[in-house]
């Protein structure tokens, strides 16, 4: 048995990726290869096809928590061109640069709200395994993968809803979704006062199949990094493209 890196919320962080992805450990990455907007420095897809200005103006206006929808529809009917293909169009570039950094790592990996499943799919290499509603064994144990979490950027996409994808795991050693289970103190995020998405599903498949771990991302600034839901130890595995560092397992399901 050996240890498993796991990183979630990589938002274009491809260099330290690599990095990670090097060490040779077994990698899982729990969603969100992609930076839409960088809320701290409005950097991303959206500051490069609507300009800085209005991704800094849109990321603002998120973080004190107001309705944004006019603001979106006036800046892409304001934009000479296909937004939405251009959106797809930057994605691809940043899922390239993804496949890149991962290399020839084993590399086991699901979707957040901030991705395009079958661009991933199709663009990321044959050794990176895109996962949802699957259990796999990596380093002994037993992980099973729940993806996604509210609805993308990129609209509707043909994938299994969380609710039907854990379902279809089973008992897990290890669970791995995107969004945290419904506990305030891991969906608030303490710096932008927002409530983030979160499930109650979750908690339901914790409290009946009562798996070792459960990892996820998706808040990058959350009141509580790790908490308990019933016997079952809950771990934000960290916004990584601000910390560049994984959260490793070991093959007895020991957080490192």
């Amino acid at each position: 048995m050996g240890e498993v890196s796991v990183v979630s919320d990589v938002h274009a962080a491809f260099g330290a990726l690599a990095r990670v992805a090097a060490t040779g450990r077994p990698l899982v990455v729990l969603g969100d290869f992609l930076n839409f907007i960088d809320y701290r420095t409005g950097e991303g897809m959206v500051a490069d096809i609507l300009g800085l200005p209005f991704a800094r103006e849109a990321g603002a206006a998120r973080g004190r928590g107001e309705d944004t929808r006019d603001l979106w529809v006036g800046a892409i009917s304001r934009y000479e061109g296909d937004f939405r293909a251009a959106l797809l169009a930057a994605a691809e570039a940043q899922y390239r640069a993804a496949a890149e950094a991962l290399g020839q790592a084993e590399a086991h990996v699901t979707f957040g709200n901030v991705d395009h499943p079958p661009l991933m799919r199709r663009v990321l290499p044959p050794t990176v395994r895109v996962h949802h509603g699957e259990v796999v064994d990596i380093a002994g144990l037993r992980f099973g993968f729940a993806g996604g979490g509210r609805r993308s950027p990129f609209g509707p996409v043909d994938e299994l809803s969380i609710e039907e994808a854990l379902d279809a795991l089973g008992p897990v050693d290890v669970l791995c979704t995107h969004v945290p289970p419904a506990a305030p103190t891991l969906y608030r995020d303490v710096i932008t006062g927002l409530d983030e998405r979160h499930a109650a599903a979750i908690d339901d498949y914790v409290k009946t199949h009562r798996p070792r771990l459960h990892l996820f991302g998706d808040v990058h600034q959350p009141a509580a990094t790790r908490w308990r839901v019933g016997a079952t130890r809950c771990h934000n595995v960290g916004y990584f493209r601000a910390t560049g560092r994984p959260l490793v397992v070991d093959g007895g399901g020991r957080v490192c």
